[in-house]
């Protein structure tokens, strides 16, 4: 197919994504090097609660060579990092919490010359800091520093400072957009171009390695010991096996996706928006969709033509 083609056609559809709870950290270090290390380590094996025990990622970089619009409190190369688990576990409040005390403490402590801060100021809290300075053998201490109340971790390369309080709050989880290509190039190549413009929109992650998942799932499976499985009728390979229950489009080879995690539905949206048009006229795409089961996961919903969103609810 040539590349002067039409541009992709947008199905008339909408993601369902469902409620979280989520905490945001900032995370600061002496430069980026070392700042991108301990973001890729406290971010790990955090694509799907599926088996991960959250979903995490990188928001944005803030402060010198990043956002210079929101300063770090101690001046230094910030990221902000957000760490979902679903809002319909019945544990929830503990998974989040051992979730940031595992990450935190295991993968941001060490990390050379790193530091840790709270962005969410709720009621309730976790006591995070506190639990995580218990490492200080009984010589760490609290202290005020950058106009906030810490504590203040003795280690081999200096002091490790963090926050005594980390709040949450409910967010967003599962906004998706699908890629449907030619080719594995056309389609991961779209799946790019979305995320991309996506990671523009503060508030919005992408937790999937590199920010794509190349293999969309969907609830349930035909083994009781797994509560997902590969999404069948979209699989290339099966197109012949399945036959008429194939949903793929004809002349489609390949499925890319993208998920969005987030703050709030606004967000979501708007950071779709981005994400639709900047894949559109991406060359052997073919066309653009989102996955959904009927309101059965989750009640937000993002729907790929702006016209179609409802409005706003009142509060």
């Amino acid at each position: 197919m040539s590349e002067a083609r039409f541009k992709a056609l947008v199905d008339d559809t909408y993601a369902e994504a469902f409620r979280s709870i989520y905490a945001e950290v900032l995370i600061t270090a002496r430069d980026r090097v070392w700042l991108d290390h301990a973001v890729n380590a406290a971010t790990g094996n955090a694509s799907s609660t599926i088996f991960c025990d959250c979903e995490a990622g990188l928001d944005r970089y803030v402060g010198p060579g990043g956002d210079e619009s929101f300063a770090t409190p101690d001046g230094r190369p910030g990221a902000i990092v957000q760490f979902h688990v679903p809002r319909f576990r019945k544990d929830r409040v503990e998974a989040i919490e051992r979730s940031l005390l595992v990450r935190l403490s295991q993968n941001v402590l060490t990390c050379p010359t790193a530091a840790c801060f709270n962005l969410l100021d709720t009621d309730p809290y976790l006591k995070l800091g506190r639990k995580i300075a218990f490492f200080g053998d009984h010589h760490q201490f609290r202290d005020v520093r950058h106009d906030r109340r810490v504590w203040v971790i003795p280690i081999l390369g200096g002091e490790f400072t963090i926050d005594r309080r980390f709040g949450f709050t409910d967010g967003l989880m599962g906004g998706n957009v699908w890629f449907f290509g030619e080719s594995v190039d056309s389609a991961l190549d779209a799946a790019v171009r979305a995320r991309d413009a996506a990671a523009h929109v503060p508030g919005v992650i992408l937790p999937f390695p590199g920010g794509v998942a190349g293999s969309g799932s969907k609830a349930g499976s035909s083994y009781k010991f797994t509560i997902a499985s590969t999404y069948a009728e979209f699989c290339p390979t099966l197109r012949e096996k399945l036959g008429d229950q194939c949903k793929l489009p004809p002349g489609v080879n390949s499925v890319m996706e993208i998920i969005l995690n987030g703050r709030d539905l606004p967000t979501i949206i708007e950071a779709t928006r981005h994400a639709v048009a900047a894949a559109l006229d991406t060359p052997g795409l073919i066309r653009i969709s989102a996955g959904n089961y009927n309101g059965r996961l989750g009640k937000s919903f993002i729907y790929l033509h702006p016209e179609s969103q409802p409005a706003p609810q009142p509060a």
